[in-house]
């Protein structure tokens, strides 16, 4: 099929994990850019002068299956920022992996009477899979068992002690007398001493989230029998001086954030100000060893003390933050152009809140002592928890939604992608539920419902296919920016452009869910623009020309929507892509005419199916584990939960007839208006300001009412 496309507008950055390099026959495609900075090389790399983004996501502990909340809390909001970057034509890589050594896959693999190795190949394996169903585009998801992470590790571990920030400490720790041997903290449980939590572990409490020494713990038990006499031995550790290194830190801190602007978190509040505890207080030297087998081997320090170091291993939060780097040398045996290069690289890394501390404190400190030119973090994207129906999400309990059953509800990836994103915990606690999911999914995007995205889309390229034989008019628009001037579509245009802005604005500043939303306001104007030029056969015997401009305008839209949506729902802009036979393209500026006449679009198709709601019971039962309903209050009879769809419509007898173009044009207005507040809110603008737009929204629902009692 013939492509006419505009060569200057095609995404030239691959997709994640894709191959590195273009060769020879898609460089045929757009022959002006052959010799260009993006065309030359492998764009594993770096490139001076350019914006080069480093993207990681909090690595998982390789003893469990992922749920829905550990998806949206790291992994999938990094993803789409690292999308929305390759969209923008930047050199971005973006590294996980599964965090392997240490107590917790020691203690998972003595339940499962299996080797550390044989338990981390397993559920490194399920975090791979599961997250590839999800979409979810590393462009190396690795691990930390590798010959490079020790190497790394030991050479930082060498660089503290060479710098005077290792220093050794003779502490009390905890000794299994029934085991012979010292318990390392996830060995170890008891009462927290700070909130009084019955079931803390040994490095750290679940319940108020501190950081904890297993010698603290009240009534502590070892966890490989209850029975076990746990008492207190003496053993040599090296730990690393944060007090010695915390002047520098809270400098570094203070820069980072006013650069990075960094999104509210435990450590800085809206105002840059430190506000962790343990920094007010004064930091105090940590432990960087452990007693036990599975993690890096500690390396000779050339010093006396070495031999009381025999045997032990690196502590896991020491070495496991440097799985980034080691990820990425096992991604490019280049990659310290990434990590040694913070004049031309941004570090975004993100994570849930209880990994706070680690990114921003301990993580910094460390590459601060180590003495090199560390590329150190830029702004840090954090997420509150995603909770489930009333409680937690439980694997023992079997009470949520965990990775791999996600596939077996046959609901697709994007919108699962959907759901989560646009629920992201960015500002407090979220709760998934089938309720709630039911409500939203059905009405936003799927393709029964006239105001939503999937209807535009496909009601645009039927039109092209049905009436044009599936070529583009002639529209007379020249190629490029369209006009805000426009006589007749003016306002319109004006509206797309500024919509964009607003879309930009909030991926820069990686506030996803609020990008999501735009990308929907955007989709909904084009909704309104179909109905307000009133495209239809009439319009195409009256008025041809006019006819070719306002399909043309559309069908640029919907290329734009592919890009805006890119990030979010991959496999559904990939659709489209395919439906309008086009190359991907970057998010734009402006709204411009980049698919032109004469060109062949694909065959339309629905990009959604609807979700039969007689699952959500169902769906609800099979998920809410064992004690599932003694966790939740009773919950009464309830009516479908309104969206804003639903309060467009009236409950008279005239809603299952036909509307007139009015009535549905007025329908879009209102849903894109109920975004546009939302989005007001989202972005805290002056109480003036969402006011006005409230009278206006409330204007328009008016406005309806009256015209549907006629």
């Amino acid at each position: 099929m013939t492509r006419n496309v505009r060569e200057t507008v095609s995404r030239l950055i691959p997709d994640p994990g894709k191959s590195a390099m273009y060769g020879v026959s898609r460089l045929s495609l757009f022959p002006d850019l052959r010799g260009s900075s993006l065309t030359r090389g492998s764009f594993r790399l770096p490139k001076d002068g350019e914006t080069n983004i480093l993207i990681t996501s909090a690595l998982p502990y390789c003893n469990n299956v992922p749920h829905l909340g550990n998806i949206i809390g790291s992994v999938l909001s990094a993803d789409v920022f690292s999308r929305y970057n390759r969209a923008r034509n930047r050199r971005t890589v973006y590294i996980c992996g599964t965090d392997e050594y240490g107590t917790a896959s020691e203690t998972a693999a003595l339940k499962e009477r299996v080797t550390p190795r044989e338990l981390c190949d397993k559920y490194h394996t399920v975090h791979k899979e599961t997250y590839e169903w999800f979409d979810i585009g590393f462009d190396l998801f690795g691990r930390t068992s590798t010959p490079y992470h020790t190497e790394i590790c030991q050479s930082i571990y060498l660089n503290l002690g060479k710098n005077g920030y290792l220093e050794k400490q003779v502490k009390e720790q905890t000794y299994c007398d029934s085991c012979a041997k010292f318990l390392a903290d996830r060995y170890v449980e008891g009462i927290c001493p700070h909130c009084g939590f019955p079931d803390a572990r040994g490095d750290q409490c679940d319940g108020c989230s501190r950081t904890l020494d297993a010698i603290d713990l009240i009534e502590p038990r070892c966890l490989l029998d209850k029975s076990h006499k746990v008492v207190t031995r003496s053993s040599s550790h090296m730990y690393f001086k944060l007090d010695a290194i915390q002047p520098r830190l809270e400098e570094w801190i203070k820069e980072s954030y006013r650069k990075g602007k960094w999104s509210p978190n435990a450590t800085t509040n809206t105002e840059g100000e430190i506000v962790d505890a343990r920094i007010r207080s004064g930091l105090h030297p940590t432990p960087v060893t452990r007693d036990l087998t599975w993690g890096v081997p500690i390396p000779p320090l050339g010093r006396e003390d070495d031999k009381e170091m025999d045997g032990k291993v690196l502590y896991v939060w020491f070495d496991a933050v440097i799985g980034y780097a080691s990820i990425t040398a096992n991604y490019t045996p280049e990659w310290q152009q990434w990590w040694f290069n913070p004049e031309n690289v941004k570090l975004y890394q993100f994570m849930g809140k209880d990994n706070v501390y680690f990114h921003t404190i301990y993580f910094p400190g460390m590459l601060l002592a180590d003495g090199r030119n560390w590329t150190t973090l830029h702004h840090v994207s954090t997420t509150e928890y995603l909770n489930y129906e009333g409680g937690k999400f439980s694997k023992s309990k079997n009470r949520g939604v965990f990775g791999p059953q996600a596939r077996e509800t046959g609901i697709p990836a994007s919108v699962w992608r959907y759901y989560l994103l646009a629920t992201r915990p960015e500002t407090q606690d979220a709760m998934f539920s089938w309720a709630d999911c039911f409500s939203t999914l059905p009405n936003v995007i799927c393709t029964h419902r006239f105001v939503s995205f999937g209807n535009f889309v496909n009601r645009a390229l039927k039109f092209v296919s049905s009436q044009y034989n599936g070529i583009i008019p002639e529209s007379g628009d020249e190629p490029g920016p369209l006009t805000p001037n426009d006589p007749l579509d003016g306002e319109f245009i004006n509206e797309v452009n500024t919509l964009l802005r607003d879309y930009v604005d909030a991926l820069e500043s990686v506030k996803i869910r609020l990008g999501l939303q735009t990308a929907m306001l955007v989709s909904n104007r084009g909704n309104g623009y179909l109905q307000a030029a009133g495209l239809s056969k009439t319009l195409l015997v009256e008025n041809p020309q006019r006819c070719a401009q306002v399909v043309s305008r559309a069908v640029n839209l919907i290329y734009v929507l592919s890009a805006l949506i890119y990030p979010y729902m991959p496999s559904t802009s990939e659709a489209i892509l395919e439906q309008l036979n086009a190359p991907a393209r970057v998010i734009p500026d402006v709204f411009s005419t980049d698919i032109l006449g004469g060109h062949h679009i694909g065959r339309p198709d629905h990009l959604f199916k609807p979700i039969d709601e007689k699952m959500e019971a169902v769906w609800k039962a099979k998920f809410e584990g064992v004690g599932g309903v003694s966790q939740e209050a009773p919950a009464p009879k309830r009516k479908p939960k309104k969206t804003a769809a639903d309060n467009v419509r009236t409950n008279d007898a005239k809603e299952n007839g036909p509307k007139s173009e009015e009535a549905l044009a007025l329908e879009a207005r209102i849903l894109e208006h109920g975004q546009y507040v939302r989005s007001l809110k989202e972005k805290k603008e002056a109480r003036e300001v969402i006011d006005a737009a409230v009278v206006e929204l409330k204007k328009l629902k008016t406005e309806l009412a009256v015209l549907e009692k006629t």
